[in-house]
């Protein structure tokens, strides 16, 4: 439970993951947790500390869109309802059968974005300073 709570953690940090990716299959495979008692525990551990190191790390920095953030967090919680709602009523197998295609084709599309744009030719740099209009006069 701490390695899956440190890795968990650290893939937070990193990608922005870590329940669905990390914490849910390693409560199946590791600690014998059916599919939905992993994924309810995962959601419980996830709501109190929400990544709010990592948050405060990509603030600082300026790299959160507030605005983007509450309107999808609303968003997020109505989809969580529905989703844990319908969740529920579906066999073991077949949610874990879900959640194992979601994270292939989503792993695969990410893969495919990345060797594309790895693959395509550099961009011309952009000048960090423009250049300031001259403030000599003209002879």
């Amino acid at each position: 439970m701490l390695l899956t709570g440190l890795v968990a953690g650290i893939a937070a940090g990193f990608f922005g993951i870590g329940g669905g990716l990390v914490i849910v299959p390693a409560l199946v495979y590791f600690a014998g947790f059916s599919q939905h008692k992993a994924t309810g525990t995962s959601l419980a551990i996830l709501l109190p500390p929400l990544g709010i190191g990592a948050v405060y790390e990509y603030a600082k920095k300026g790299n959160v869109d507030w605005q983007a953030a509450a309107i999808i967090a609303v968003l997020l919680a109505i989809g969580a309802w529905f989703g844990g709602k319908y969740a529920n009523q579906l066999k073991g197998p077949t949610l874990q059968l879900g959640f194992g295609i979601f994270a292939v084709v989503m792993g695969g599309y990410t893969i495919y974005t990345s060797v594309t744009k790895l693959k395509a030719p550099p961009a011309s740099p952009t000048p960090i300073v423009e250049s300031a209009p001259s403030l000599a006069k003209p002879e």
